[in-house]
């Protein structure tokens, strides 16, 4: 999978500075823009876990997801 962007801010992953998006905190996050295309996806978050989806590249939840920006 091409990540080129920040599945936390959208931003582009060459960009300077995502210190403040790879922290600890936002490990355990969902994922908010697609690695992709860095569109917003629809997250939904449930106690057992949560699921993410773009509307071009599918879906990602957290039983099967390493997806993080």
């Amino acid at each position: 999978m091409n990540t080129a962007y920040c599945s936390h801010c959208g931003q582009p992953r060459s960009a300077e500075c995502h210190a403040q998006c790879d922290t600890p905190r936002t490990v355990l996050e969902p994922p908010r823009y697609c690695v992709e295309c860095a569109r917003r996806m629809v997250v939904q978050v449930t106690p057992s876990g949560w699921t993410a989806r773009c509307s071009r590249h599918g879906e990602t939840s957290s039983a099967g997801s390493s997806s993080t920006g």
